[in-house]
């Protein structure tokens, strides 16, 4: 790995050197606030933040740090601030150290940092659904980039495996026995939900079963052999569907990450103890509650976390004191991200505050709730089916799919079946994928299928399309210089003595943004950051190639850089994509 410092960095680190020289002492650490600009190559504005501070003009202070600039070209503009422009050396031979490094030049800023991310979360012996999607994906990104940032990354997938509706359906099953629900494959699932809604009907129709379900509680709670044996049973063929649709998926999530409730059954008890005897819970009304300050309904009444409820059940609060316990001790995170529905904010709040007080949660350690917002149906209301039912997942994947080979038949290609398969699958995904990173995570996005399988646009279709374009031209770029009696090792060669057109420039220092790119998702876990560069990417690649022939360029020089330049595209392009978990074939 080569140490690639990015230009936007070598530009702060020179303007911070020269503002360090103009200013008094007390001013020496002035944040330059550099960013790209569309007038120059990029435009520092620290000067006017710090004028008023220094007792100075920003001009005045513009023009003194633009005269101690070396290798770097600047001129004041506007009320101070300096349009600054790299030389075309500088940029060229970024491009060939991405190149040269097999990790693109990326650093790993959060390395020895270990974080443990919470996702998915599906329920035993129910489908997967709407639902799921979004913490699914979005944990997955920000797993995947973290670990590329350098942190020690611990996927943990909070299976919902315990609790009272269980003696309910294994009630059932054990008064069914005709009922066939086990090795049934992708119907499994299928076969568990509809048995587990004829159970609950049965429950409140019947005050005997219902009975009868509770007492089944009690024997799965204190270890009945036979009632654990149909217990385990469900889990089992629960985790094995759940896979079936991560592997669809393209998330990393597998058995080994499977972190049922049932894990800290025997630490609920423990939790309540501790709480009571530090005088952090009180029992209200027979339940063991905590409270936390600010937090009040709408009378201005404190609103309770519940530990331990009326009948002596535990509730979601205990389970999830006993996992942050388990997180902090075990597995020595110093990072905790859960990666939950909106609407569980306030849950969050007070559970994090009741385990900082019981000194479960030392100050040392972030615990963060990473909110998302809803799916929507292009009515604008929560995604359902129009019999008003939850969608299944694997009904969204189906359709997105059958949209997405729709569009690729209607086009001439000479893919095989099986090819055409497999780019099917790869587009859906990316489709339905894409469509939820790229929005604002914390916002509510409408699935539109026809929008997401789009060609053109910001969708991750296209950039799939660009990927392979690129690829396309590599190719090409290989045939030509290999049949002319180039040596194919001269491909994408870089000439850093070559003057670089703006596209050019425009396109690199673009790919050189992608490590601060991925640091501001691993700072803000708003994977949209990362798409909305990617998409920026495909965006100079095509500006680029409409000005700029590569296969006719006027000479083997110049031909070489861009092809170095559609290599390095082509390149950060599948890197990104795969972060989000999204393939980038070579042909579309």
């Amino acid at each position: 790995m080569h140490d690639v410092v990015a230009i936007k960095d070598q530009v702060e680190a020179a303007v911070q050197a020269a503002l360090s020289q103009v200013l008094p002492a007390e001013l020496a650490d002035t944040d330059p606030v550099v960013r790209r600009s569309d007038r120059a190559d990029f435009q520092a504005n620290g000067t006017l933040a710090v004028a008023k501070k220094a007792s100075r003009a920003p001009r005045d202070i513009g023009t003194d740090v633009a005269e101690r600039l070396t290798g770097l070209t600047a001129e004041v503009s506007g009320p101070g601030f300096l349009n600054i422009t790299v030389p075309d050396d500088l940029v060229w031979s970024a491009v060939a150290a991405r190149l040269a490094d097999d990790r693109l030049g990326l650093t790993t800023p959060r390395s020895g940092e270990r974080v443990v991310v919470d996702y998915s979360a599906p329920n035993v012996a129910k489908e997967m659904h709407v639902g799921h999607l979004r913490s699914s994906v979005i944990g997955d990104a920000l797993v995947r980039v973290l670990t590329q940032l350098g942190a020690d990354v611990t996927r943990q997938n909070h299976i919902g495996d315990w609790g009272t509706q269980f003696g309910m359906l294994i009630q059932y099953l054990d008064e069914h026995p005709q009922v066939s629900w086990k090795g049934r494959g992708a119907e499994t699932m299928s076969a568990l939900d509809g048995l587990y809604k004829a159970a609950r009907a049965e429950f409140e129709a019947d005050p005997a079963f219902a009975d009868r379900s509770r007492a089944r509680v009690v024997a799965l709670q204190s270890g009945d052999d036979a009632t654990l044996a149909v217990w385990r049973d469900l889990v089992a063929e629960s985790e094995k569907a759940f896979e079936v649709i991560y592997d669809r998926l393209g998330i990393l999530l597998d058995g080994g990450d499977f972190d049922g409730e049932s894990r800290y059954n025997d630490a609920l008890a423990d939790v309540v103890d501790h709480l009571l005897r530090t005088g952090i819970a009180t029992e209200s009304d027979g339940a063991v509650v905590t409270f936390t300050d600010g937090v009040t309904g709408p009378e201005g009444e404190p609103v309770p976390l519940i530990v331990r409820k009326k009948d002596g059940g535990f509730g979601y609060a205990a389970t999830d004191l006993a996992t942050l316990q388990l997180r902090v001790d075990h597995y020595k995170a110093d990072r905790i991200l859960y990666v939950v529905d909106a609407r569980q904010a306030l849950h969050f709040r007070m559970v994090f505050d009741t385990a900082r007080r019981a000194g479960w949660l030392p100050d040392t350690v972030q615990a963060e709730h990473v909110p998302f917002g809803t799916v929507l149906g292009t009515d604008g209301r929560p995604f359902k089916t129009r019999s008003g039912k939850t969608v299944r997942l694997a009904d969204l994947l189906d359709d997105a799919e059958a949209a997405i080979r729709t569009v690729l038949e209607s086009k001439e290609h000479d893919f095989t079946d099986a090819e055409l398969d497999a780019i099917v699958h790869a587009a859906g995904i990316a489709a339905i994928k894409y469509a939820d990173l790229s929005n604002t995570r914390t916002k509510d996005y409408v699935f539109d299928v026809d929008q997401m399988v789009a060609t053109n646009g910001n969708t991750g279709v296209y950039l799939q399309y660009a990927h392979a374009r690129v690829r396309s031209i590599l190719r090409k770029a290989s045939a030509a210089m290999t049949s002319d009696g180039s040596a194919a090792t001269g491909v994408g060669l870089v000439d850093a003595t070559l003057p670089a057109h703006a596209t050019e420039k425009s396109l690199a220092l673009t790919l050189d943004a992608f490590g601060a790119a991925l640091h501001d998702v691993g700072v803000t876990l708003e994977p949209h950051r990362l798409c909305g560069y990617l998409y920026d990417v495909a965006t100079a690649f095509t500006k680029f190639y409409e000005a700029c022939p590569v296969l006719r360029a006027p000479d083997d020089a110049v031909r070489s850089n861009r092809v170095a330049l559609c290599d390095l595209t082509g390149r950060t392009l599948a890197a990104g994509l795969d972060l989000l978990g999204i393939r980038a074939p070579e042909r579309m």
